[in-house]
């Protein structure tokens, strides 16, 4: 047995929570299974640390499992920690964060094994939209043990010792490590969305903590509320100018000037992550055309239109911010969908899980169009016709059809250069315009881009009370 590796386990645990908050629970539990010798193995804990500690105050239950006992592997007694861990959890309202590191099932307790595998998945089931779920993989996650971070709502990934797969890379047809390592973070972060972030050890039990802050303790019990010390009509002189980066903009627009991103890799067309307005935690959804790094240079460039990555990242986030109460901001800056085949394969159905989320959600619901809001992807990005409460757009944006010169093309087709030029300032005036759509109903008001922080706060605390019904269903098929 590993000294370093008993003492990675804990120290990941006192890490993450308040100092010497953390109290162990089941630390005496060792394997039961007597199958091919395994009594005579020290089995401490049988592999899982469980227990309960605080965050910034706030309760929240940990697990966190050892690699050195038996590799981490699950077996009977070391799932039944985990599902105890979530029975209380859900009795007292908090959220559950799990570190993975896990050689996969544990052999000699085969259909044992098994069948606490299924009790874990049914666990995070029943907690799901009940209690946040975070998990941080810092050694292997393979094969079934990968369907966990699958049911949580968040995962963050070791950059360099996390490896996450149902099938190891070697495994996979056509394919090894060297060539496509799927099971590494970049990986999982860039392709298949699943990760959040990746980080170093540290860095990803920070950006838990953060987490873990911004969030509600349940679907109930809101304490996300904090005072808010920033002035709630400062005017953001800059933020027309950032329009294109949805994270500087989303970053100026915060108190305090904290915006936290998740999966930042993954459909980078599409920027979500929590701010705080006025110390309440807001879900933000924006489109994003332009990165910049640190030093203020252009770092990417991308089309105005909605990905299938982008959608899905964005309708998965909605429908928790839904589930936990967390009002959604949206920031729309779309001219369509992109257009390639590949994009074409999962188009439809994902920006159908975006406007679906968009739709069914009955938290508070505020856009603002800062830029191009065009054709059905406007539509699906939190418009009016879906539900917004609210719809903001700033003075020169554009709310149509198309472009005012691409529908005088189609719609004067025969017709001379001038009759366009002349025919597209009229349609711009009359249906290509921010004021075309607020004399229709479908902006609320046309402001400033620098009063958008104010505008935005007074639209929420005016939203505060909301109630909204559905009709009455099991559940919704999309």
């Amino acid at each position: 047995m590993s000294d370093t590796t008993v003492s990675a386990a804990m120290d990941r645990i006192n890490a993450l929570l308040d100092a010497n908050s953390f109290v162990e629970i089941g630390g005496q539990i060792t394997a039961r299974s007597t199958d091919f010798n395994l009594s005579e193995t020290e089995t401490p804990s049988d592999g899982v640390i469980t227990g309960y500690g605080v965050i910034e105050g706030s309760l929240v239950y940990v697990y966190s499992q050892d690699a050195s006992v038996l590799k981490g592997t699950i077996g009977e007694m070391h799932a039944g920690k985990i599902v105890r861990l979530y029975e209380l959890a859900m009795k007292t309202g908090a959220p559950v964060l799990g570190f993975l590191d896990c050689a996969g099932m544990r052999l000699q307790e085969a259909t044992d094994a098994l069948h606490a595998l299924g009790e874990i998945y049914r666990s995070q089931v029943m907690a799901s939209g009940v209690i946040p779920q975070i998990t941080g993989i810092f050694g292997s996650c393979g094969g079934g043990l990968a369907i966990v971070p699958g049911l949580t709502d968040f995962t963050f990934m070791e950059k360099e010792a996390g490896h996450l797969f149902v099938n190891s890379p070697n495994a996979v047809d056509g394919n090894e490590k060297s060539k496509c390592d799927t099971s590494s973070a970049v990986f999982q972060c860039e392709e298949t969305g699943l990760v959040d972030g990746a980080g170093t050890e540290e860095e990803i039990l920070s950006a838990m903590r953060r987490l873990v802050v911004m969030l509600p303790e349940n679907n109930e019990d809101d304490s996300s509320y904090i005072e808010c010390t920033d002035d709630l009509n400062r005017v953001c002189e800059q933020l027309e100018n950032s329009a294109g980066d949805a994270v500087l903009m989303l970053t100026q627009l915060a108190d305090a000037q904290e915006f936290l991103e998740l999966k930042k890799d993954y459909g980078r067309e599409m920027t979500v992550g929590f701010l705080r307005l006025n110390g309440m935690t807001v879900g933000a959804v924006a489109n994003r055309s332009e990165e910049y790094d640190a030093d203020g240079n252009l770092k990417a460039s991308y089309d105005t239109v909605l990905s299938a990555r982008g959608a899905r990242k964005a309708a998965d986030f909605i429908r928790f911010c839904d589930a936990f109460q967390i009002p959604l901001l949206t920031m729309t800056n779309v001219s369509g969908f992109r257009a390639t085949k590949c994009a074409e394969t999962n188009m439809a159905k994902s920006v159908a899980e975006m406007t679906y989320a968009f739709a069914e959600a009955t938290v508070p619901k505020v856009n603002v169009i800062t830029r191009k809001a065009y054709g059905s992807a406007y539509v699906a990005m939190n418009s009016k016709a879906l539900g917004a409460d609210m719809v903001f757009a700033w003075r020169e944006a554009k709310i149509g059809m198309m472009d005012a010169m691409a529908a005088a093309k189609l719609m004067y087709i025969d017709e001379g250069i001038e009759v366009m030029k002349q025919k597209a300032a009229e349609y711009e005036a009359l249906q290509d315009s921010a004021a075309s759509a607020a004399r229709r109903g479908y902006v609320d008001t046309i402001i400033e881009p620098k009063d958008t922080r104010k505008h935005v706060i007074a639209a929420f605390e005016m939203l505060f009370t909301k109630r909204e019904d559905r009709p009455g269903k099991k559940h919704g098929t999309v």
